[in-house]
């Protein structure tokens, strides 16, 4: 049996209930777990709302380590983005980079999982979330770093939820540019299906 783990924030966390390990929420990680549902795997879900990559450094052993997982899938760092706007929380790029380097260094000492990262995103509506590109920008970049430094599987979600939302436009995939809508769920989980086969 095949464990799948997922790490995140609430766009992973999507409403799971906290008193029941297996409950996966209502978003892309139970749709995923949905279509593999005949394939011997067991899907954990284990995003927490609001959290930002050093809360995950924080609870790495609990979530992740002592799991033993044989693939991980991160998706982190748009709260990183956020606080810095709304309550002033600076989290530099460096800081940012070197807090995910040490979460994926203990997965990959610690672990025989394999890797996956995707991008955090956001979308440009309402308009003031904008003005965050400059910050996440940077952000992705050194996601997409740390891919190929520890050989995961890059998910590059941030332009392909953009290039949907210049599609359909952004409020039928997020109404907040960064929560999905249940049409933005399962475009992660359709996008995270096509890059794992």
């Amino acid at each position: 049996m095949k464990k799948l783990l997922f790490l995140g924030d609430s766009v992973t966390d999507a409403g799971r209930d906290f008193e029941n390990d297996r409950e996966l929420g209502h978003g892309y990680v139970k749709m995923i777990a949905d279509q593999l549902e005949k394939e011997d795997v067991t899907v954990i879900n284990r995003g927490v709302s609001a959290n930002r990559v050093a809360d995950l450094h924080r609870r790495i052993e609990a979530d992740a380590i002592s799991l033993q997982p044989d693939v991980v899938t991160i998706m982190i760092g748009i709260n990183d983005t956020w606080f810095s706007f709304s309550r002033w929380e600076d989290t530099s790029v460096t800081a940012f980079k070197e807090v995910y380097r040490v979460i994926l260094s203990r997965l990959k000492e610690e672990t025989n999982a394999e890797l996956i990262l995707m991008e955090p995103f956001v979308l440009p509506y309402p308009e003031d979330r904008k003005e965050w590109r400059g910050d996440l920008d940077p952000k992705i970049g050194a996601v997409r770093e740390l891919a190929a430094e520890f050989g995961a599987t890059l998910i590059p979600l941030d332009g392909l939820m953009n290039a949907l939302a210049i599609k359909h436009g952004p409020t039928f995939l997020a109404e907040d540019g960064v929560h999905p809508t249940k049409a933005g769920h399962e475009a992660i989980a359709s996008t995270w299906l096509e890059f794992t086969k």
